[in-house]
């Protein structure tokens, strides 16, 4: 039966989208999503298995204190809102490296691609493929059914997922990857909370009310989300480095902010954000309680934490559900995974083949070799992903390692927004700096100087601090012979706010505010 439920949910989704977007026939560039599928799709890319089964999976250790990852976004999402989506806009952009190219040159476009796609082939997609591989593994017991190996069902699944993901993402184009997105958006919200619906129902014998009340009173610890010094988020670190990796990916981030700049309008752009956003807040019961109700149940008996959510899914779903819930936290996997995928095609086709490689390549030309660079970077995360079976926290890996890009890159936009002087120089000596220096600090803090450094959330604050400061004296001594002005000679009303976006953006501010209230 849940094989059943999971390949019929799976299979209506794939031909929904196939006949709702087979006209653009695998696009690269799309200008007309509306705030709701921007919502669905922004959801979707960043609610898969790394965070579900990752976040669950540190909540099973740690307790409501990692809900910092997903609360907090909410106000960043509202700084991207408000702050960078105008600027993006207004400069008619479908890369962030284009936007950095607007503003400082083309080579510092090439090495901000570069990054990207570094990043997206060794950190994000072979994460996304083994957190997916685990939850699909454990839910459907792939091993028992295919009676093979445990390591080889990781790389049967890994494969599985990562075909299907690449057929949405390389052929597919952006309007099929939004189109599954926001159906799965909608299953994924139901599914998520049902997980912690029935977790209650099993912890009260039947009765909800009791569940949560067992799981309060006996649990009291994992309720607190101030974190000491000896947790994964320190408090101190949510003012620090914490914000700064929020506004990165939520703000900077090709394979988000695509969505946004996907938009017909700034008003739909930003009204989709928002909403988003306001789901955010809520994400905790999806992400993070159903960790504790796993600790309640199961307690020390699991071997590795990140096994807690899928072990909870199939001790509390009925059997008919799980088959459901798979699909969707399959749909989940594929969206994480074809979203970076179509990112990259984009990346490379728009920022790196068509401008340095082939300046006279036709557009079918562009797209077919960013379909294939899509293709051979696919094939790379499927190789890579059950290698991480030995790492310990898959999700605190993610976070740690993403400081390698996600620093420079979110110090040179902000900068290159704030400041009109800032030479293209400096915008590549904090690139290469930044990582260099991020780089040097994971290599000695794992080795030789263990235990030295403050928290790696603190690291990219000061680093980034270090590096605003070498922008700012490079920009004294070696200014832009002419400031920077940002032209736009478009339609008025495409880039015309939404009236009520600074209202909203403050309300979900308070919410953020209020809810740590809760629970400090």
């Amino acid at each position: 039966m849940g094989i059943l439920s999971f390949l019929g949910f799976t299979i209506l989704v794939a031909v929904i989208t196939y006949f709702a977007s087979r006209k653009y026939k695998g696009d690269i560039i799309v200008k007309d999503l509306t705030a709701l599928t921007i919502a669905g799709s922004l959801l979707l890319t960043n609610l898969s298995t790394e965070q579900i089964v990752g976040l669950n999976g540190q909540a099973f250790t740690e307790g409501i204190l990692v809900m910092a990852w997903e609360t907090l976004a909410a106000i960043a999402m509202v700084v991207t809102a408000i702050f960078l989506l105008p600027r993006y806009m207004k400069g008619k952009i479908i890369t962030i490296p284009q936007f950095l190219e607007q503003r400082y040159d083309l080579n510092t476009k090439y090495i901000t691609s570069g990054l990207f796609l570094t990043g997206y082939a060794v950190v994000f997609l072979p994460i996304v493929l083994y957190t997916g591989s685990i939850a699909i593994n454990t839910m459907f017991d792939v091993p028992q059914l295919l009676g093979v190996s445990d390591n080889i069902a990781l790389w049967i699944c890994v494969f599985s997922i990562g075909i299907i993901g690449s057929i949405y993402g390389v052929f597919g184009g952006l309007k099929a990857v939004v189109i599954s997105d926001t159906i799965n958006a909608v299953g994924l919200l139901i599914g998520g909370v049902m997980i912690p619906v029935f977790g209650f129902i099993a912890i009260g014998d039947g009765s909800m009310m009791d569940g949560m009340n067992i799981l309060f009173e006996e649990n009291a610890d994992k309720f607190d989300a101030i974190g000491d010094s000896e947790s994964s988020i320190p408090f101190a670190t949510i003012f620090t480095g914490m914000m700064l990796v929020q506004l990165f990916y939520w703000g900077t981030n090709q394979a988000i902010v695509q969505r946004a700049l996907a938009a017909k309008n700034l008003e739909e752009g930003q009204k989709g954000i928002l909403l988003a956003s306001f789901i955010k807040i809520l994400g905790p019961i999806i992400v993070v309680l159903p960790g504790i109700i796993a600790f309640h149940m199961f307690g020390d008996t699991l071997e590795k934490a990140d096994e807690a959510y899928p072990m909870l899914v199939n001790k509390v779903l009925p059997t008919s559900l799980v088959g459901f819930f798979a699909a969707v936290l399959f749909g989940a996997i594929l969206s994480s995974f074809n979203s970076a995928i179509n990112s990259s095609v984009a990346l490379f086709a728009l920022d790196i083949y068509k401008p340095y490689i082939n300046k006279e390549a036709s557009e079918q030309k562009v797209e077919r070799s960013g379909k294939l660079f899509g293709i051979g970077l696919a094939l790379f995360a499927m190789f890579i992903a059950p290698l991480l079976q030995y790492t310990e926290s898959i999700f605190s890996y993610l976070q740690q390692v993403n400081g390698c890009y996600s620093v420079p890159i979110l110090t040179i936009v902000v900068l290159g927004i704030l400041s009109k002087r800032i030479p293209a120089i400096a915008a590549k000596v904090a690139i290469f700096a930044g990582a260099g220096l991020y780089l040097a600090y994971i290599i000695l803090d794992a080795t030789i100087l263990e235990g030295f450094f403050p928290h790696f959330l603190h690291m990219m604050a000061i680093l980034t601090v270090l590096i605003i400061l070498l922008m700012i004296i490079i920009g004294k001594l070696y200014p832009r012979e002419t400031p920077f002005e940002q032209k736009y000679t478009g339609e008025p009303e495409y880039i015309e706010p939404w009236k009520y976006t600074k209202i909203v953006g403050v309300v979900i501010c308070l919410l953020v505010v209020g809810v740590y209230i809760v629970f400090a």
